[in-house]
């Protein structure tokens, strides 16, 4: 059987993932009584490419997939991506800006054809890395949330909300990016620590020589402030009520006002009030019918209102109002100050508080159905402390501002009359007004990017429609998603789905953890130690990264992915290659076609290595169904990685090349051999899907009643017939026997290819296994053992004592005395370290002196040299 010598992943990796799609390997279909697992991915923006993070969540929604699709469960993987209204406006805004042209040059309508035209050009690249690293999905269903279905959809859900009172417009403080020109939720807010100055400014009181201190960290709102507050229980301030204070280089008279917005033991208790720039102060001066004085404007500039700082940017007037107050004596103090501050999470611009009319979503009435559905356990979350924080957040939620200016999305179904000024939201473009008028413009905003995301379990089944994919795959099985979206889509896509379907999007919700590099920080662009997974996959192979990432991936843990851990699953992955290559060569030379050969079932006969490794098999296959289903796919990685490499290669391979005889044809050997290793196959293929494919595929080339694909194969699931306690038990003394024979062998330095003899003094259980399986340990360990029920000898020029045995073996006398020669000087370099350490312990004056971490050092490695000094002694004491 042809079979390259060298693993090399890149040469069928990419065959394998066209195949699948190509055969429709991954398509949801008709299993009658099969139970339903379907899941959706959370959708990458179309402008994304893969990162590490993705590749996680991809790698573990794959492994579970994968396995339920075996297990024999009708299962959809639904595919698809997102619009990401800001992100890519911004793309191609910077591809037209090469040009010269702004979206305003080309107009809405020119504009948005050509974003259209960028995603089909462009669109698809993060769908076409996911399907060259295997992602199993129904790429046949693969949706955007702009496709004319969903956006029927959110059309649907929006004059529903509409009509039941529960979105409204209004005038509201929002965040607002003068980057990018729109309002954010306060999701798409990011809180980031910054160094600034805590400004102390004099408000003259009028009539009067008394002044009032006020903090500020941004003096030129000050420009815009239309009262100062004091708590009305401060007695310190209560002789200023009704008083009116001068408002410093604006010379604007303004209110005190007693409102709890100021409070008494923070600063000076004083606080200036400024509604058109600060959430608080526009609710303070809702409760006291207070102006509005906008400075600042969309683009971050001072307005005509801030009078001689008009036109500046915002950060030029704050320095220009700092040093105008300097001048007059008004500043009565700086500081430097931490705080937290406000910036757009897509292009990292500081945001402005501003007033303006926007759409909102009531959310306190859908939030209500969404925190009980999580009480009763219908929908569960792991790791379970999300739970807390989900509730947290639902607890405090408010009305989300749903309303972005931007091109790009979808428009909002409102029209606007321009004779009456009503505004009409229908699901279709009105003709008239109810007021007669003809006269109709659409609302210019789009809705947030989340609105859509939101409905995607359900809008992507064929919602509003009555479908049968809905009623079928909806609710989905499980969510698989990171923790920085908890809040941004999956809480509102449990309170749309509640709404709008009448039950739950998803039964669980499994966080994944993020990816951090191999010193356990956060990848990032800046600190440079981002890892490409295109760039990884290609250089070790998509199935060593993959293995890397679920060996790290326990439930609530960050990962740490290292160069070290993807070369180490590489290795893995070669040391499969090459047990399939040496079974494939030694079926050739024992006359075997390739098959999976029927498997008889009654190991009651057969030799301790079967007995052994189909126990083994069972206990993997217990652990691997197990580990999925819990979600702790770093258990079953470790255990398919223990039973391939440490029991399957290392010891049920090498004992079975002493059994292979040339053209024996398929014996119970052989049929033991390849039935194990197909079995391993199926059970290691949802974390490796490519190498499993292909080794499977050339063993199964001559079967004739075989699914296409090992991805259509069931699941091994776990055999209570085949574990053997007896055979496991004899296994690990035939292991220790050997290793320990292997160990001696290493201590002094004998050629493995030399034979030696010697004599086992064992006790009833190891007597037995050795007189068995002297074959196999003359193999192993290269020693032809003499098995003795005396007593042995107390020492022994090459001795290795267990409960089970003693292991004496004959070492020739030259080797014994190269050995005692060693340990000598090891010895006496051992006891110099160990009195130098104990001599500088003993120095009060260094103790006391030395950085402690350097005492300790010297104290561990006291611990450690003591140590190795025992035993070599003892090793010494042997060869008397």
């Amino acid at each position: 059987m042809n079979i390259d010598k060298v693993y090399e992943p890149q040469r069928f990796e990419p065959r394998w993932a066209k195949w699948w799609i190509d055969e429709g390997v991954f398509a949801a279909g008709d299993k009658p009584g099969a139970t339903v697992f379907s899941l959706v991915i959370p959708p990458p923006n179309v402008t994304g490419s893969l990162h590490m993070g993705h590749m996680l969540e991809h790698t573990e929604i794959d492994v579970t997939i994968r396995w339920h699709r075996m297990i024999g469960d009708n299962t959809l993987w639904l595919p698809g991506t997102d619009h990401a209204g800001i992100a890519t406006q911004m793309v191609v805004e910077r591809e037209l800006a090469r040009n010269g042209v702004k979206r305003q040059d080309l107009g809405r309508e020119e504009f948005e054809r050509r974003v259209w035209e960028w995603k089909r050009e462009y669109g698809g690249a993060i769908l076409r890395q996911m399907i060259r690293l295997g992602a199993s999905c129904d790429w046949s269903r693969e949706r955007f949330t702009m496709d004319e279905g969903l956006s029927r959809a959110v059309r649907e859900v929006f004059v529903r909300l509409h009509e039941k009172g529960l979105v409204y417009r209004g005038r509201y403080m929002v965040n607002w990016c003068p980057r990018c020109q729109t309002a954010l939720s306060d999701l798409e807010v990011v809180h980031d620590p910054a160094a600034g100055n805590l400004w102390r400014i004099r408000y003259p009181v009028k009539d009067s020589a008394d002044y009032l201190v006020v903090a500020t960290t941004r003096p030129e709102t000050m420009l815009g402030d239309t009262a100062v507050a004091v708590n009305p229980a401060d007695e310190r301030y209560l002789r200023l009520h009704g008083r009116s204070a001068i408002l410093p280089l604006m010379n604007r008279e303004i209110p005190v006002i007693a409102d709890e917005v100021a409070q008494p033991e923070f600063g000076t208790g004083v606080v200036k009030v400024t509604p058109a720039h600060d959430l608080n102060d526009f609710e303070a001066g809702k409760r006291h019918n207070l102006p509005h004085v906008k400075v600042i404007d969309e683009q971050g500039r001072m307005t005509a209102d801030a009078g001689p700082y008009a036109g500046l940017d915002r950060f030029e007037a704050r320095a220009r109002v700092v040093a105008d107050l300097d001048a007059q004596g008004l500043l009565a103090g700086v500081e430097p100050y931490s705080f937290a501050l406000s910036k757009c999470q897509r292009c990292k611009t500081p945001v402005e508080p501003l007033v303006s009319t926007q759409w909102f979503v009531r959310m306190k009435p859908l939030a209500e159905p969404a925190i009980e559905v999580v009480k009763d356990g219908r929908i569960r979350f792991t790791p379970e402390n999300w739970t807390k924080t989900y509730f947290e957040w639902m607890y405090n939620i408010r009305d989300w501002c749903v309303s972005r200016q931007l091109w790009w999305g979808h428009r909002i179904p409102a029209w606007h009359c321009l004779d009456c000024r009503e505004i009409v939201v229908a699901r279709e473009a009105p003709s008239r007004c109810p007021c007669g008028s003809s006269n109709l413009e659409q609302d210019p905003d789009v809705l947030d990017t989340w609105f859509s995301s939101a409905l995607w379990p359900f809008s992507t089944m064929g919602w509003p429609g009555d479908t049968e994919d809905l009623r079928k795959y909806y609710p989905t099985s499980l969510l698989i998603t990171g923790f920085d979206i908890l809040f941004f889509w999956v809480a509102r896509m449990i309170m749309m789905g509640l709404e709008f379907m009448g039950d739950v999007p998803f039964r669980e919700v499994y966080i994944h953890a993020l990816v951090r590099d191999a010193e356990k920080q956060k990848m990032s662009k800046t600190k440079g130690n981002v890892i490409d997974p295109l760039e990884v996959t290609e250089k070790y192979g998509t199935d060593a990264v993959r293995m890397a990432l679920l060996q790290g991936a326990a439930p609530g843990t960050d990962i740490v992915l290292s160069e070290e851990r993807m070369v180490s699953s590489r290795n893995f992955a070669n040391k499969i290659w090459n047990a399939a290559r040496f079974l494939f060569l030694k079926m050739e030379y024992s006359g075997i076609e390739p098959a999976i050969p029927e498997f008889h079932g009654d190991l009651r006969a057969a030799p301790l290595e079967d007995r052994w490794i189909f126990s083994r098999l069972a206990r993997c296959a217990e652990q691997a169904n197990r580990s999925v289903a819990q979600y702790r796919y770093h258990e079953g990685a470790q255990t398919l990685w223990h039973f391939f490499w440490d029991e399957f290669c290392d010891w049920y391979i090498e004992i079975k090349k002493l059994r292979f005889q040339e053209n024996s044809g398929l014996t119970d050997d052989w049929r033991n051999v390849l039935t194990v290793f197909e079995t391993a196959l199926r059970l290691l293929h949802p974390a490796m899907p490519f190498i499993t494919e292909e080794l499977w595929q050339r063993l199964a080339a001559g079967s004739a009643s075989r699914p296409k694909s090992i991805a259509l194969a069931a699941y091994p699931q776990p055999r209570p017939e085949w574990q053997d306690e007896e055979a496991e038990r004899a296994m690990g003394l035939l292991q220790e026997i050997v290793v320990s024979a292997r160990n001696l062998r290493a201590q002094m330095k004998i050629d493995p290819k030399q034979q030696l003899d010697g004599v086992l003094y064992a006790r009833d259980g190891a007597r037995q296994v050795a007189l068995s399986e002297a074959e196999a340990i003359r193999k192993l360990a290269g020693v032809n053992l003499e098995v003795s029920a005396a007593e042995p000898p107390q020492t022994g020029a090459a001795l290795r004592s267990t409960p089970e045995f003693d292991l004496l073996l004959s070492v020739p006398m030259a080797q014994v005395e190269a050995e005692r020669a060693r340990l000598a000087k090891e010895i006496a370099q051992l006891e110099k370290l160990v009195d130098n350490s104990k001599r500088q312990l003993a120095n009060g004056a260094f103790v006391e002196r030395a950085p402690a971490h350097v005492v300790e050092n010297i104290r561990a490695k006291l611990v450690d040299y003591e140590a190795q000094l025992d035993k070599s002694r003892s090793a010494l004491r042997g060869l008397a």
